[in-house]
């Protein structure tokens, strides 16, 4: 980041347009000023001075100051690549979508603030200071670009000991062995990568520690995470100020490559690399951003070229241009249009997987006229039928991500695993959330106490939800956890344990964490989500009022925000107040009329307000809007049963049972409305089904068994 200068912007503003569905924007100057007439919050036109500049290769972005201190990222960038590269010209960061100015991608509105979304990676020492009253910032930083602080942490204490060893009287030199720094950066030191002489693969001379400080350092920017403290050190745990973003979907394919831009930080700790004990500065040089060698040069620092630098390996020799290491094993993806960004899991390229789950695959990338089957069968050919990978837990998130009968033991699987990832075995026991049994429960157990942060929250997530007097036990001890980041997930995991209940000595420890928890739903006050989290948080401690008042601000912050609007008519429902769930989920609707959870949400409420035709309709729109959501079409199937549709209910059940064939509700409604119809034998084979799901279910035990019964008569 710098200040928009002659010499810092690199955009055409000599009286340059762009045109984006019907909107033409004016880059121009004025005064040795930069600025650019575009539709603003209204959606009118307007021009607005362009304050600072974003980023340099390959492309640049422009900020735009705003009285209340809201900086905002345009999203009409500078292409800064050479003009044969396909550069030197303006550019929409969403090409193909028209972005009006209600919408929350729109440049000035919420996902396009640099104080929430950009400030701390681009800039050193940022102190965003959001003022929740006026809805207004004061951001400060210490220094506006990145600077050496940005990773080694305040510098005035390291600056005090350089200027001591300039002192002629020995005494009077400052002897700390780590020169006043907040931490070394040092694990490389000492140590020597020595290639296998059998296998070509290197061996690390030192054991690498548990928690590598680079790369939770080098995660601070490169990592998909959500801040929730300003008191980030180098060294430590990420997730001590940070909430990181695990394998979740949406943001990752099921085998952990990336899908949505979650940077480097989670792709690197998937890695064999990393298990083994690289480090992200063994292949970047951090103060010159360039690679320590060129080419392949930077792998066959310890990988033996010998083994790995023959066409026998690659089979690709004859090609041009060269294919190189990172070709197969760090496949490209391109982000804001022409950011061309390498994956760092460093994965054996899988097309049988592609076959699959239709996950990618390197192969293809380039083959793209050819099937992923094809791309299977020549690597089969190279080397053998058994493929052998590090990241082993594809199918697992898969089957969870589809609501397959076999998802939870498959996660067990990933989770129980010690050679897995610590990010896949905390992804997997989040996923176990949903199907939390006694079989399992261990896995969450042993999870809480794993050294890894982010494996103790994922247990967390696991457990969230059920009963108070199950979880306490368990949860309680992680309230004085070492990890800020574990310490508020156990709290808020524990809200709904009423303090007259909560064994005396606990307290403390709770209400410590607590106020934490709400500390840092404040630093983000600027967000919805935050304003939502502590609605919740209130709203399972009985803080009812508080839980409205922050669920109304989330609101007041973007109309669109669902959840907010879904939780709020839930708190008034439970206050006997539906009416006003309805007049709040009908003004959610007005600003999101596409979002499927808003109108099922809206046909509950109706629902209970007597109205079965109007909460029809809104169940049907649910159902539309999102036809692969297996619960709407569930709940629409019960309401058109209720209404005595049944032809229509039966038709709904079927059809989201080819979508989602292990659903249990949709199995149990079929059952049941089927044996209510006097068709025993289709009841009797839908119980089968569901039979083979839960085999061990009493309750079902007895229902096939009077299915049975009632077809000999």
């Amino acid at each position: 980041m710098q200040h928009a200068t002659a010499a810092s912007v690199l955009g055409d503003f000599d009286d340059a347009g762009f045109d984006h569905f019907g909107i033409r924007s004016r880059f121009f100057k004025k005064d040795h000023k930069f600025f650019v007439e575009t539709d603003g919050p209204d959606g009118k036109l307007a021009t607005f001075e362009v304050k600072y500049t974003f980023g340099i290769d390959p492309l640049q972005q422009y900020l735009i100051e705003f009285p209340d201190g809201r900086i905002q990222a345009l999203s009409i960038a500078w292409d800064s690549r050479p003009q044969d590269q396909g550069g030197q010209r303006w550019f929409h960061l969403y090409p193909n979508e028209e972005i009006k100015h209600d919408d929350v991608l729109h440049w000035t509105k919420l996902n396009q603030n640099w104080n929430f979304m950009c400030a701390e990676c681009h800039s050193t020492g940022v102190q965003k200071n959001y003022d929740a009253a006026t809805n207004a910032y004061h951001t400060t930083w210490a220094e506006i670009s990145v600077g050496c602080e940005a990773c080694h942490g305040k510098g005035s204490r390291h600056v005090g000991w350089a200027y001591s060893q300039r002192s002629w009287w020995p005494f009077g030199k400052d002897h700390d062995p780590r020169k006043g720094l907040a931490v070394f950066l040092n694990e490389r030191d000492r140590v020597t990568w020595q290639p296998d002489p059998k296998t070509g693969n290197p061996q690390r001379s030192i054991a690498p520690a548990t928690t590598r400080r680079e790369v939770e350092t080098c995660g601070l920017c490169h990592a998909r995470r959500g801040q929730f403290s300003e008191d980030w050190i180098p060294g430590p745990p990420l997730s001590d100020t940070h909430v990181v973003s695990t394998l979740a979907r949406g943001l990752y394919h099921a085998d952990g490559q990336m899908l949505d831009e979650v940077y480097n930080y989670g792709s690197f700790k998937q890695s064999k690399m990393f298990a083994a004990g690289v480090t992200c500065s063994d292949c970047h040089e951090p103060h010159a951003a360039k690679l320590r060698a060129e080419g392949d040069g930077v792998c066959l620092q310890c990988h033996a070229s010998d083994k790995y630098e023959l066409a026998s390996h690659a089979h690709h020799g004859d090609v041009t241009p060269k294919v190189t290491c990172a070709s197969c094993h760090m496949p490209v993806s391109t982000y804001m249009v022409i950011d061309k960004r390498h994956d760092h899991s460093f994965r054996i390229p899988r097309p049988d997987l592609s076959v699959k789950l239709g996950t990618p695959n390197a192969c293809n990338n380039c083959h793209a006229d050819k099937s992923a089957q094809w791309a299977a069968d020549a690597i089969e050919r190279w080397h053998g039928p058994t493929r052998k990978g590090f990241q082993n837990y594809a199918e697992a998130f898969q089957a969870s991500w589809t609501d397959r009968a076999d998802a939870a033991a498959l996660l067990a699987v990933v989770a129980a695993s010690p050679t897995t990832p610590a990010i896949a075995r905390a992804s997997a026991l989040s996923e176990l959330h949903s199907r939390v049994s006694p079989t399992n429960i261990e896995l969450a157990r042993k999870g809480l106490a794993d050294p890894d942060p982010m494996v103790r929250i994922g247990a967390l997530d696991m457990l969230d939800g059920l009963p108070g007097n199950r979880t306490w036990p368990l949860v309680y001890p992680l309230l004085s956890d070492s990890s800020l980041g574990v310490r508020i997930r156990a709290v808020s995991v524990l809200a709904a344990v009423p303090t007259a209940i909560q064994p005396g000595s606990d307290r403390p420890a709770f209400e410590r964490a607590a106020a934490e928890f709400i500390a840092a739903q404040h630093l983000n006050a600027d967000r919805p989500e935050a304003r939502s989290t502590l609605g919740n948080f209130y709203a399972r401690r009985g803080l009812r009022a508080d839980a409205e008042n922050e669920y109304k601000a989330a609101l007041r912050l973007s109309p669109q925000y669902a959840p907010a609007a879904i939780n709020l008519a839930d708190l008034y429902r439970q206050l006997g107040r539906d009416g006003d769930g309805d007049s709040v989920l009908r003004t959610a609707i007005a600003s999101s009329p596409h979002d499927a959870g808003l109108h099922h949400a809206l046909g509950l409420t109706l629902t209970r307000e007597r109205r079965p035709d109007d909460a029809l309709a809104e169940f049907r729109t649910a159902t539309e809007l999102e036809p692969d959501r297996s619960r709407y079409a569930y709940v629409y199937a019960v309401a058109l049963h209720s209404a005595g549709r049944v032809d229509e209910s039966m038709k709904v059940l079927k059809e989201n049972l080819a979508r989602h064939p292990d659903d249990r509700d949709t199995l149990l409604a079929l059952v049941t409305f089927n044996r209510e119809a006097g068709d025993i034998e289709a009841a009797r084979q839908y119980a089968g089904q569901l039979s083979r799901i839960a085999p061990n279910d009493p309750d079902l035990t007895r229902l096939t068994d009077d299915l049975r019964t009632r077809l000999k008569q």
